[in-house]
């Protein structure tokens, strides 16, 4: 690729502009990594400006509801069930009474591959065990982790059909064919589906050869390059540690998840998981902005 058409393709990819495949595939072969995250934190800025939300979470183990012992600070903008999908009728129970003791809080569990799995494949059973769901209290699905779902399209389409948003879609391993290319995957699923709101890009678990922090934000950087349809890139607080987090900010990432709602600690409010995030977004030169699990803005 040569330098007048490197640029070009750098000036429409930075304004938006359709960029064919085949281009955009040379752009990433000669890219540098500072080049790359320089036009993802460009494109960044101009959706979402400084602007840089964050969520407050807490994780109960669906077996500590069954057993009765479930409880989480009060300041948790999400109640997240964790655990396998077991039994419907267990599992109904469980959001039941999360769901009651969460009050206004959302409360959100499994993801559409154990959904999927635990159905056989059959759209038809997980859009009726996802009707029981939400009137049971389920506010989101947790998580469709894309790489895992066999028939994404169709479980994207069910959650849609049962009025449960994903809360966010997710990579459980690392790509394959690359970054762009399983990017460039998501933007077909997107525009077919319209169901992602926010993806997280870096891999969920680590495999034979772990990623590096150099292969997570280029990997961020084309997710927000080639996503446009798409409205947040996130990153994992707890998962992926402050450092690559607050990396993956400057590389086109504007939201973070999955923050302790824990408000003191042992060393005292000042390193409360609230004012670390908090820090760590404006170390970055971006503002910080808690949100709940619909994305709304919280005081």
């Amino acid at each position: 690729m040569s330098t007048s058409t490197f640029d070009d393709t750098i000036a429409r990819l930075s304004q938006g502009q359709a960029v064919a495949a085949a281009e955009l595939e040379q752009f990433a072969a000669s890219v540098d990594l500072i080049t790359l995250g320089m036009l993802a934190d460009d494109i960044r800025r101009q959706r979402h400006g400084a602007r840089t939300t964050f969520l407050r979470v807490a994780e109960v183990a669906v077996q500590t509801v069954l057993d009765g012992d479930a409880a989480w600070p009060a300041a948790a903008r999400e109640v997240r069930i964790t655990g396998a999908f077991t039994m419907i009728d267990e599992m109904r129970a469980a959001i039941r009474a999360v769901a009651q003791a969460a009050g206004d809080v959302p409360v959100s569990a499994f993801s559409l591959a154990e959904l999927e799995r635990a159905a056989n494949g059959d759209v038809f059973v997980v859009r009726g065990w996802l009707d029981g769901l939400r009137a049971d209290g389920l506010g989101l699905i947790a998580e469709a982790p894309l790489d895992l779902v066999q028939d994404a399209p169709a479980m994207l389409h069910g959650a849609a059909a049962a009025d449960l948003r994903v809360a966010r879609a997710t990579v459980q391993r690392r790509a394959t064919g690359g970054p762009l290319a399983f990017a460039q995957e998501i933007a077909r699923l997107q525009a077919a589906t319209q169901a992602i709101r926010a993806f997280a890009p870096i891999p969920r678990t680590i495999s034979a050869e772990p990623t590096t922090g150099y292969e997570d934000v280029r990997a961020v950087a084309f997710a927000r390059i080639v996503l446009a349809d798409v409205p947040h890139i996130q990153v994992d607080w707890m998962l992926h540690g402050p450092k690559l987090a607050q990396v993956a900010l400057t590389f086109g990432a504007d939201d973070v998840d999955n923050v302790s709602p824990l408000d003191e600690v042992a060393e005292g409010r000042r390193r409360s998981p609230l004012e670390e995030i908090r820090r760590n977004i404006r170390t970055a030169s971006l503002e910080p902005v808690e949100r709940d699990a619909y994305f709304q803005p919280v005081n």
